[in-house]
């Protein structure tokens, strides 16, 4: 197996001096996640100081070091690990020779990207490469790009921000073919004001496109106009996505599949394909398509694709399903724990709507980062859960005191300020045949809560 980076490229690359030579098959940069053959990279941060972990990690089996201090163990000598990092990232994208797809958006940027390398790595298996995890940020985006191999054919990047000026930075160094906008929601928005700003912001991931590339924008979003004479600017070709009469790749038709999923009529351009998708909801529709539509512009295969969208389990806090055995029946357990913002979470719970079981039960946790509007964003998740038939939703922090307000009287509700009140309310209140989504934002912890449900603590 050819090395992924050896001491010498390293040193190059970040302009530091090797102890002595060594090869990396993979890099990190928390200690916690070092596996053998990696490259550690100890940084120094506001909290910790990633220099006081290396001993763990040549314990976990780091095979080098970057670090800013001299150390008995094989290392790149550097005088800023940060910058060390940004560095490599740069240096593993200059190298490559494979088409490379950034995405961005403000719901919807990990699964799209998940599908993007599923659809792509059964296209080329083993030649495609994408960030893990939710890896989206400063940090993220270079430590992503130094772990994609100089062999990779195709590159798939998620990218993040909360401020104006973040993608335009991380753009520039992932310098995408194709650049996706998967939405425009009031994400963040205690930092933008207006969802006006949030679109321009998302718009950035366009100033790093290469000569000639592609822009893949929502064509049902009310911010397309804006995001598409963004794009102009610096795509050669833009390329429209939606549900809606007019898009460039649009879903001719779609209907439940009956076990959760869609089945989906699209057109991609001037293809036709069908195809199932595994996971639930209008907004998996539209991220298929695109996913599609990336993937014609890096001349990938669109049945392959498809294949792949079928064969896609619910990711971890991004919509995965458990059917969890309880007191001699079952429980359904909607794993949405992981982001929510005012348009994500009247989605889910509209989704929620059509799910079977003896009874609806939702548990809701704060929206963060909404600004002055938040406590209307979280009434206005009223209307969506009486709709969706909830019988009982669980409200989890502070924010969510106007949508208990909203509530009163009309369904039954209880909130709790934390997510280890909530686990105690569960256990009194769960019976099987019960539907359970939990949704909120991450800081509010509601992952604890599908850990509670799904590892029969109840």
């Amino acid at each position: 197996m050819n090395p992924l980076w050896t001491a010498r490229a390293i040193a190059a690359a970040t302009g530091g001096e090797a102890s002595v030579d060594f090869t990396v098959q993979g890099v990190a940069f928390d200690s916690r996640e070092v596996t053998r053959g990696d490259l550690f990279v100890a940084m120094r941060g506001e909290v910790s100081d990633g220099h006081k972990f290396i001993d763990k990690a040549i314990a976990a089996g780091a095979s080098g070091i970057v670090c800013e201090t001299a150390i008995d163990h094989p290392h790149v000598l550097v005088a800023d690990s940060a910058k060390a990092l940004n560095a490599l990232g740069t240096a593993a994208r200059a190298r490559s020779h494979g088409r490379i797809i950034g995405v961005t958006g403000s719901a919807g940027k990990t699964g799209t990207k998940e599908a993007l390398f599923a659809a792509l790595d059964r296209f080329r298996p083993g030649k495609a490469h994408r960030s893990v995890k939710s890896y989206n940020n400063h940090v993220g985006v270079p430590l992503s790009l130094a772990r994609m191999s100089s062999t990779s054919d195709f590159g798939v990047f998620e990218m993040g921000m909360n401020h104006a000026g973040e993608l335009a930075e991380l753009t520039q160094m992932v310098r995408p073919h194709v650049a996706i906008v998967t939405t425009i929601a009031p994400a963040h928005m205690e930092f933008f004001g207006s969802e006006e700003a949030i679109a321009d912001a998302k718009g950035e991931i366009f100033e790093g496109l290469q000569p000639g590339g592609t822009a893949i924008v929502p064509f049902d979003s009310p911010h397309y106009a804006r995001l598409r004479a963004k794009a102009e600017k610096h795509a050669g070709h833009v390329v429209s996505f939606g549900l809606g009469e007019g898009a460039d790749v649009r879903a001719v038709d779609w209907l439940s599949d009956g076990k959760g999923g869609s089945l989906v009529t699209a057109q991609v351009q001037d293809s036709l394909l069908c195809f199932t998708i595994a996971q639930a909801g209008a907004h998996w529709v539209s991220n298929s398509l695109a996913v599609l539509a990336a993937v014609k512009a890096v001349g990938g295969d669109l049945p392959a694709a498809g294949l792949a969208f079928a064969e896609m389990a619910g990711l971890t806090g991004r919509g995965a399903r458990h059917h969890v055995p309880f007191r001699g029946g079952q429980i359904l357990v909607i794993d949405e724990s992981y982001n929510a913002n005012p348009a994500s979470m009247a989605a889910t719970i509209g989704q929620f709507g059509s799910e079977s079981g003896d009874r609806r039960i939702a548990i809701l946790g704060s929206m963060r980062e909404l600004g002055p509007a938040s406590d209307a964003y979280h009434e206005g998740l009223a209307a969506p859960l009486i709709a969706a038939g909830v019988q009982f939703a669980l409200l989890v922090g502070e924010e969510m005191a106007p949508l208990a307000k909203a509530l009163e009287g009309r369904i039954d509700f209880e909130h709790v300020a934390a997510h280890s009140a909530a686990v105690g309310r569960l256990k009194q209140l769960i019976r099987p045949g019960d539907a359970v989504l939990v949704k909120g934002s991450n800081s509010v912890g509601l992952s604890h809560v599908v850990t509670a449900l799904t590892n029969g603590e109840f």
